[in-house]
C-alpha cells in the first residue's frame, strides 16, 4: 500500500481509520527506510510483521517474482514445492555471479540487497562485539572449516610457493582437515602445561618458523574459542611473530564473537601485530541452524579477493538466516545474550564446582578460557569415564566431551597421542561443558542433576566390583587355608625314602 492507494481507500473504508492505518504502515516503512540509510544494526529489535515486510517487498524484486515474467534460461529460481516456496520468501536466485559471491544479481535485485545489507549489518555486529578496526566481511554458505579452506587458497594465491600451515594443536577435526583439503602441510605444534591449561608454545612456534623459512609458511592459524583445558592462543604474541617475519596470520574464530574476551584478543592483536582474517561460525554466534561463517578482516582488499575465491553463485539461506535474526534482536537484544551467557559461565563453574567436590573431583583451572569448563574424573577408570560419556547423552544431556587418556587418532597421515585432550600427554580424564549463548539456568541446573545421578552412578559400580575382586581374594585365601590345614593331617607316604644304615 502506497500513499495513493490509502487515498483511495478513504472512499471505501471512514477516512480516520484509513489515516490510523496509513501512520502504523508509515511507521515500519520508517524503518526499512532508516536500515536503508544508515545500514546500521538497529539498537532495538523489528516485530515479525515488519520483517516480513521488508522480505516480501526484497523478494517482489526478484525476476522470478514478477508479474509476466518470461524465463527462458536454465536458472530461473523455479521452485515445484509451495512449502519450499514458502519457507525461503519465494527468494530463489541465491546471492552473487558465477564468478563473484559478493556481486550484484541482475536477475535478483532484492536477493542482492538483502546479501549486501546482511553483510554490513553484520561489519557493525563485529565491530560492537569488540572488533572496532574490523575493515570488512561477508557471510558465506559454508560452515567454519570450508570458510577457512577458502580463506587459505585466497592466501596461495599471494604466496604460491608456500605450502606449510604452523598449527598450535587444537583437536578438532575440520581444523585440521581445512588445511589439507586448501592442498597444505599442517604442522603440528603441541601446546605447553602451564598449571592445568594447554598454552601456545610460542618458542616453538618461532622455532619452526626458522627452521621451514619463512617464505615456506603460507600462515600461521591459531584459535581462540575452544575446549577446556585448551585456552585461546596467545594471539597478541603470534601476531608479533607473523609481523617480523611476513607471513599471514589466520585466527579460527568459531564460537569467539560470543566472548569480549575473544572478541579483544582479536582486536589487541591487529593493532599490535598482524592478522589477515579470522573466521566466526553463524549457528555457534546467532543462534540460527548450521550453515553459515563470516569471513572477516582488517584490509577490505583482502576480504573483496577472498569472496571472489568462491566459485559460483551461493545459497541465500545463510544470509537471510543472520538478517532475520540481527533484526530481530537489535543490538540490545543481542547485547543482552552475551550478558545473559556471562552469567550462566559464573553460574555453571560455581555449579560444577560443588559437583565436582561431592564426588571427590576437581573443576580444573582454566581462567584464560571464557566459555569452556573442565571437570576431573580421575577417581574412576578411563573405560567408565567413556562409559559415564554415553550415559549423559543417553539422558538427554548434549555437548559435553568426556576425554580418557590414550586415544590415538591418525589422520591424513598424521597421527594424535591423546586425541581429545589437545596434547599427547594431558596428565588424567576429564568432561567438558560449555556456557555458549543461549544457555539458561534451566540448562544447567539440569545439566548438573543428571551429572549427579550419573557419577553416583559410576561410583557404585566401583564399589561393587571392588567388592566383588575382594571377595574373590577371600575366596582363594580361604582355599588356600584349608588345602594348608589338610596338608598337615595328611599321612607320610610309604615310598618315602629311608636312612639307610651302614651294614
Amino acid at each position: 500500500m502506497n500513499a495513493e492507494n490509502f487515498k483511495l481507500a478513504e472512499k471505501i473504508v471512514s477516512p480516520s481509520y484509513i489515516q490510523q492505518a496509513s501512520q502504523a504502515h508509515k511507521a515500519r516503512e520508517n524503518k526499512i527506510k532508516h536500515l536503508l540509510e544508515q545500514k546500521k544494526w538497529p539498537e532495538e529489535g523489528w516485530d515479525d510483521a515488519t520483517i516480513e515486510l521488508l522480505l516480501n517487498d526484497l523478494s517482489l524484486m526478484d525476476s522470478n517474482n514478477f508479474l509476466g515474467n518470461c524465463g527462458v534460461g536454465e536458472r530461473e529460481a523455479r521452485i515445484a514445492s509451495s512449502l519450499v516456496a514458502k519457507r525461503h520468501y519465494r527468494f530463489g536466485h541465491g546471492i552473487g555471479r558465477s564468478g563473484d559471491i559478493a556481486a550484484i544479481q541482475p536477475k535478483a535485485a532484492g536477493s542482492s540487497l538483502l546479501n549486501k545489507v546482511t553483510n554490513a549489518l553484520m561489519l557493525d555486529v563485529l565491530r560492537i562485539a569488540g572488533v572496532q578496526s574490523a575493515a570488512a566481511c561477508f557471510v558465506v554458505p559454508m560452515a567454519t572449516g570450508m570458510a577457512l579452506v577458502l580463506s587459505m587458497l585466497t592466501l596461495r594465491q599471494k604466496r604460491p610457493h608456500s605450502k606449510y600451515v604452523i598449527w598450535p594443536r587444537i583437536d578438532q577435526k575440520s581444523c585440521f582437515k581445512s588445511i589439507v583439503t586448501a592442498g597444505l602441510q599442517p604442522v603440528v605444534i603441541e601446546n605447553k602445561l602451564e598449571g592445568d591449561e594447554l598454552r601456545t608454545d610460542l618458542e616453538a612456534v618461532e622455532a619452526k618458523i626458522r627452521e621451514l623459512g619463512p617464505e615456506n609458511v603460507l600462515c600461521v592459524m591459531t584459535t581462540t574459542s575452544c575446549f577446556a583445558p585448551r585456552v585461546p592462543d596467545k594471539l597478541e604474541e603470534v601476531a608479533d611473530l607473523c609481523k617480523r617475519h611476513n607471513i599471514p596470520h589466520l585466527v579460527n574464530n568459531a564460537y569467539g564473537v560470543q566472548s569480549s574476551k575473544c572478541m579483544h584478543l582479536i582486536q589487541q592483536a591487529a593493532r599490535l601485530g598482524r592478522i589477515d582474517v579470522f573466521v566466526q561460525s553463524t549457528d555457534k554466534n546467532f543462534l540460527v541452524p548450521v550453515g553459515g561463517a563470516v569471513i572477516a578482516g582488517f584490509d577490505r582488499k583482502l576480504i573483496e579477493e577472498i569472496s571472489k575465491m568462491y566459485p559460483g553463485r551461493a545459497s541465500a539461506t545463510p544470509s537471510m538466516d543472520v538478517f532475520i535474526t540481527l533484526l530481530s534482536l537489535g543490538a540490545t537484544g543481542y547485547k543482552k545474550l552475551l550478558k545473559e551467557r556471562k552469567t550462566m559461565y559464573t553460574y555453571l563453574h560455581e555449579q560444577l564446582t560443588q559437583c565436582a567436590g561431592k564426588h571427590g573431583e576437581t573443576v580444573l583451572k582454566t581462567p584464560h578460557n571464557p566459555i569452556s569448563i573442565a571437570m576431573s574424573l580421575n577417581t574412576i577408570q578411563p573405560e567408565e569415564a567413556t562409559r559415564l560419556g554415553s550415559m549423559l547423552f543417553t539422558r538427554f544431556v548434549s555437548g559435553t566431551r568426556v576425554i580418557a587418556q590414550g586415544e590415538i587418532k591418525e589422520l591424513h597421515g598424521h597421527t594424535f597421542h591423546g586425541f581429545g585432550a589437545h596434547s599427547e600427554c594431558y596428565p588424567g580424564n576429564y568432561l567438558t561443558a560449555a556456557a555458549a549463548i543461549g544457555m539458561t539456568k534451566d540448562d544447567v541446573d539440569l545439566f548438573i542433576k543428571r551429572l549427579d545421578k550419573v557419577l553416583e552412578t559410576c561410583t557404585k559400580r566401583k564399589s561393587k566390583d571392588e567388592n566383588v575382586q575382594n571377595n574373590s581374594l577371600d575366596v582363594g585365601t580361604k582355599n588356600e587355608e584349608q588345602a594348608l590345614l589338610s596338608g598337615k593331617h595328611r599321612q607320610p607316604s610309604s615310598n618315602v625314602d629311608q636312612d639307610i644304615q651302614p651294614t
